[in-house]
């Protein structure tokens, strides 16, 4: 009997904010915690892999710009995905959020390490920063 593919094995190629969630649906799914991690691309935007950045409170998590690019450098990405959970439900953006986000585009594109999207995750759901044009 063949074992049932779960969605990180049969995508392997990101070019969507959906292809994202699918493939970090169930790292999200249920918790009560936020986290954050990193969907690490290389050039043609195959998935090279998925870090946690960290894990945090109910209320957040922080997400250091210096552990992403370093783990993205360590693993010879060209892109990166951001992500992390909103447990409260909303997929409004946080300021912080945004900041980060704008942060996190501008040192890529000096580095050469792109972040080509962030996504929040709450209820099921998702909020995509390339998707409102935002990155």
């Amino acid at each position: 009997m063949r074992r049932k593919e779960t969605a990180e094995e049969a995508i392997t190629h990101v070019t969507t904010s959906n292809d994202v969630y699918k493939y970090l649906h169930q790292t999200f799914a249920n918790l009560n915690h936020e986290e954050f991690w990193i969907l690490l691309l290389n050039r043609s935007n195959r998935v090279i892999g998925k870090f946690l950045i960290s894990k945090g409170g109910q209320a957040g998590t922080v997400a250091d710009p210096k552990i992403i690019f370093k783990t993205a450098l360590e693993n010879n990405a060209a892109n990166i995905v951001l992500a992390h959970n909103h447990p409260s439900g909303s997929l409004k953006p946080s300021e912080s959020d945004d900041k980060l986000t704008r942060n996190m585009v501008a040192s890529g594109n000096l580095l050469g390490l792109y972040v080509v999207d962030h996504l929040i995750f709450a209820n099921n759901r998702y909020y995509s920063y390339r998707d409102e044009d935002l990155i």
